[in-house]
């Protein structure tokens, strides 16, 4: 027999000549083939009981059992298994590899194994211990689906629907059954291990159904009745982040869900909750706020640590400088964090002296640290002023020094206004050349009438005021001042000659020299109590110098004061006895005017 030839002992009861044969689940059959002239010796009639019992043992096993074997012999390519049965099976040796492709039996190890058939044309036995395995699981699935027992998986796969699972076997996990929550991307459970519930099962089709939420909702159920139980606003709990959205993150306290809010998260700026917490991040809460009747839930986390704006002003002085990094632009400013919590606003107008900046971004950029100086703290509204341009030597205040009233400068120029001309001094600094200071004699409309943008301009330095940023240029006071030449030559009394240039509802203003003008009052040509003088435009008549005032650059003429004099010089020619009175002013006037006719 096959027994025989692997070496094993007969059973001492058949040596005694009381052949024995055990039952399934007694252990292996020993086969002992019969000594010479052993069944001659026995009574016929015994040796057919013998035999009948003999064979009823086989009979035992049938077909689709799983029995325990033992191991008789491993070779490369099979294991070769001894159940009891006439004759061993042979099961493929890759059967019995692990993980690392070795094998997990010797001889005389215990298997379990199932009879798949009793013998095949080799006259061997059928045997499998990998379907005996998964007939042995199934079991185990059945008893954990009656007894509502949890399972342990590894995801294998997305497929349709939800996850292919192995738990043994293959099972299937619906995408609907993964969380309490849909899962968008059920690809990131690949390989992870989930503890389940069996909620299906039939093993003639092969089909296992799973269900991780069921669980999930049966274990939060107990959860959420400790954490309410316990639940206080003020409490620090320990939490597990769930979900993130853009307004802030879902925490799971232990079977109930709090909100923090993005607001909540930091004392700093926040731009997505993500930038501070991930998912499945344990971290320490405190209970804002809590709703028995809703079960809302509102918590924070920057309470946790005290508030950076309660002693700003003791870490902040006034006039120390302090550095940080811009964290945003608007079209006002740029604010600049000083530490996590605390921000400070550089204003567009105190980054530089100069006035030209129309947009932070000219100077700074969203990264950029900087060094500024702190101008103002207010701790109740959360704000501190900074500046910029606080760090550097105001240039303003050397420019008396470098250009004192008087001195002659060259610039280019950069603008033209209705009013004047900006001219470029140095960088950033900028003088006005005004329109009245651009011409002693000639009337100036437009600055464009003598200067344009670009040009290179020698003027004159006529002010400059540190305090409010201003230079005054002038580009008339290059030349000698005409007017002062005109009152150095004129004295009130004098007869000239001038041109009416325009005529106004209070007088004429007439032309006595190029860039130099006069007026005479309407009541020095106009008298109602004598004849009416008609004043023509472009028109030259003679008249006399009533009024200087050069400090204002004025001069007062009259006509009527020249026919006063006349007057007086023909009354004098009269008592003098010359016999007949001179020519009237009037006379002459109307005399011009019958000669131009």
């Amino acid at each position: 027999m096959a027994n025989e030839e692997h070496g094993n002992t007969p059973d001492p009861a058949t040596q005694a000549g009381r052949p024995t044969a055990q039952a399934h689940g007694a252990g292996p059959v020993r086969t002992i083939k019969p000594r010479a002239g052993y069944a001659e010796d026995m009574d016929p009639t015994d040796f057919a009981a013998l035999l009948d019992l003999y064979d009823s043992s086989f009979r035992n096993i049938s077909e689709g059992e799983v029995v325990k074997g033992t191991v008789l012999k491993v070779t490369e390519s099979e294991v070769v298994v001894d159940v009891g049965y006439k004759s061993e099976g042979i099961i493929p040796v890759g059967e019995f590899l692990d993980e690392n492709g070795h094998v997990v039996v010797q001889p005389g190890d215990t298997v379990d194994v199932l009879l798949e058939r009793t013998e095949d044309r080799d006259g061997y036995v059928v045997l499998s211990r990998e379907k005996a395995e998964k007939m042995k699981i199934w079991d185990e699935i059945e008893k954990a689906y009656a007894e509502r027992k949890v399972v342990i998986g590894r995801v294998i796969e997305r497929i349709k629907g939800g996850l292919a699972v192995d738990i043994g076997v293959r099972a299937f996990l619906p995408g609907s059954q993964v969380d309490v929550r849909p899962v968008r991307n059920l690809d990131a459970l690949k390989n992870q291990e989930l503890r389940m519930r069996v909620i299906k099962v039939n093993k003639k089709r092969g089909n296992i159904v799973l269900s991780r939420k069921v669980l999930l909702e049966e274990e939060n159920a107990e959860k959420k009745k400790y954490t309410l139980a316990t639940l206080a606003e003020g409490k620090v709990l320990r939490g597990v982040v769930k979900n993130i959205t853009d307004y802030g993150a879902f925490i799971d306290l232990g079977g109930i869900d709090g909100l923090l809010h993005i607001t909540d998260m930091s004392w700093g700026r926040v731009g997505h909750p993500s930038e501070i917490f991930k998912v499945n991040d344990e971290i320490d809460v405190v209970v804002l706020k809590y709703d028995p009747a809703t079960e809302r839930v509102s918590l924070g986390h920057k309470q946790l640590v005290a508030d950076p704006w309660s002693n700003v002003s003791e870490r902040y002085p006034i006039g120390s400088r302090v550095s940080g990094k811009v964290v945003s632009l608007t079209d006002y400013g740029a604010f600049v964090e000083l530490e996590a919590g605390v921000e400070g606003l550089i204003h567009v107008s105190e980054m530089t002296w100069s006035k030209r900046v129309k947009h932070p971004s000219k100077i700074l950029n969203q990264g950029d640290a900087v060094e500024a100086m702190v101008l103002g703290v207010d701790p109740a509204a959360r704000r501190i002023s900074l500046g910029l341009k606080q760090i550097e030597t105001n240039p303003w205040y050397d420019l008396a020094s470098k250009y004192p009233i008087g001195a002659r400068i060259v610039g280019k120029v950069r603008n033209l206004t209705e009013f004047g001309a900006f001219v470029e001094v140095e960088e950033d600094i900028d003088g006005l050349i005004h329109i009245s200071d651009m011409s002693w004699s000639k009337r100036i409309k437009h600055p464009s009438e003598v200067l344009k943008k670009g040009d290179k301009v020698e003027a004159v330095v006529l002010n400059i005021d540190a305090e409010n940023q201003r230079l005054s240029l002038g580009l008339k006071q290059l030349a000698t001042d005409i007017w002062d030449e005109f009152f150095s030559q004129r004295q009130v009394g004098d007869v000239i000659e001038g041109k009416v240039v325009r005529l106004t509802n209070f007088g004429a203003f007439v032309e006595l020299a190029e860039g130099i003008e006069g007026l005479i009052h309407v009541s020095e040509f106009d008298d109602s109590q004598e004849e009416k003088i008609e004043l023509e435009v472009e028109k030259v008549y003679p008249m006399k110098i009533i009024k200087l005032s050069p400090s204002e650059r004025k001069i007062g003429l009259s006509i009527r004061a020249m026919r006063v004099d006349q007057e007086r010089a023909d009354w004098q020619a009269y008592t003098e006895g010359s016999g007949r009175p001179q020519a009237t002013l009037a006379d002459h006037f109307r005399q011009q005017q019958r000669d131009e006719h």
